[in-house]
């Protein structure tokens, strides 16, 4: 398996757990304001980490970590996921999928096969807005939905969530949002941040006022949300 970036120790991606997180390259969305243009545009650029190299680490911090978050790019789109995840929980790790859901069938194989802990789903925008905001405008919200649904129904921890960014995204997609999710766990708003690593430059995010209205869009509809990312 390609593995394109390792933090070694992060507070932040594994919610309530000490953790290491491993980047994955190659992902079937373009959304223009990604923070890892490099392993989405062009991954066999991207340095590369071998599988060994990452399992003698955590096996070394046994009893240290506790998790790891397996993010991208896209992780589904590996074959060789499972084999792997499996080499992780082996050494007794919890272990953090981030996915943009667009591969119901293996997040439903990792799941069952309790390879999997917690679940980090990105909801893009609305379905109608979902293929602009994504940049890739053949995407089946079939596959985004069934994804969706099944977190919501087997039992497992997650988390939805959405970069929100100005230019994207408009209050009445977080209405859409809250009537498709409507009593889901737990959803975050998370700030857009500029950088020189995203796909395209020029966007900017909203205020933290106008990201707490839009919050409250969602608990009317049911949907205990939250922000991330503002540092005021």
């Amino acid at each position: 398996m390609k593995i394109h970036g390792f933090n070694k120790l992060t507070l932040l991606d594994y919610p309530g757990h000490l953790g290491a997180t491993l980047f994955l390259g190659s992902c079937n969305f373009r959304c223009p304001f990604c923070q890892n243009a490099g392993l989405v545009l062009n991954p066999e650029a991207e340095p590369y980490i071998e599988e060994e190299e990452i399992l003698a680490y955590l096996k070394k911090r046994q009893g240290i970590l506790e998790g790891v978050c397996v993010t991208g790019g896209e992780p589904t789109l590996s074959r060789e996921l499972p084999q792997f995840i499996e080499k992780i929980k082996s050494l007794g790790y919890l272990v953090k999928l981030d996915t943009n859901g667009s591969n119901p069938n293996m997040i439903r194989s990792l799941v069952e096969s309790g390879l999997i802990d917690y679940v980090a789903m990105d909801i893009k925008s609305s379905p109608e807005n979902y293929g602009r905001v994504a940049g890739c405008f053949n995407i089946s919200m079939d596959t985004i939905e069934e994804s969706g649904g099944y977190l919501m129904d087997c039992g497992i921890d997650y988390e939805f969530r959405t970069t929100v960014v100005r230019e994207l995204h408009t209050a009445e997609d977080f209405y859409r949002i809250g009537a498709w999710l409507h009593g889901c766990r737990q959803y975050f708003l998370q700030a857009y941040k500029d950088s020189e690593n995203v796909i395209q430059s020029g966007f900017h995010s909203y205020s933290r006022k106008e990201l707490e209205g839009f919050a409250e869009i969602l608990k009317e509809q049911g949907i205990d949300a939250g922000i991330r990312g503002l540092d005021d």
